[in-house]
């Protein structure tokens, strides 16, 4: 049989009950960095069904939601309850020099990867210039996009 010793998990526990269960660590634990031409998201959700997860986009806005549901039947009676269950939403706020229309996400040992390519606009480019009238010379400068 398993015993609970340590009195921190308890108070853990209440907060999350009387609270919700993002008062506590955050249900979706997230890393995210920029790898190329593209900013990818790593999303932990393990023991979640790929099936209940919901991603939106509404302007700059990347809405996830997911739901985590207690492997125990209801009447089980329960000796240890510390894995979070319910539904988890995370929201993060994209740039507008991400492409939000070519959006590429999958699952994979319970870990949610969203890959979300730079658009066109943002990539540095190369800017030709000309001087004055009757030139014939051109300068070749650079410039970012922003």
């Amino acid at each position: 049989m398993l015993m609970r010793t340590d009195p921190f998990r308890e108070i853990d526990r209440l907060t999350q009950q009387v609270f919700g269960p993002q008062a506590g660590a955050p249900g979706m634990p997230m890393d995210a960095y920029r790898d190329g031409d593209a900013f990818v998201i790593h999303l932990d959700l393990p023991g979640v069904d790929p099936d209940s997860v919901d991603i939106d986009v509404e302007r700059n806005v990347l809405t996830i939601k997911a739901e985590r549901r207690s492997p125990a039947p209801e009447s089980a009676e329960r000796v240890a309850n510390e894995r979070p269950v319910g539904q988890f939403t995370r929201r993060v706020f994209l740039g507008d020099t991400l492409d939000t229309e070519r959006i590429d996400a999958g699952y994979e040992a319970g870990v949610l990867t969203l890959r979300i390519p730079v658009a066109e606009r943002a990539k540095p480019r190369k800017i030709q210039i000309s001087q004055g009238s009757g030139s014939d010379r051109q300068l070749t400068g650079s410039v970012t996009g922003g």
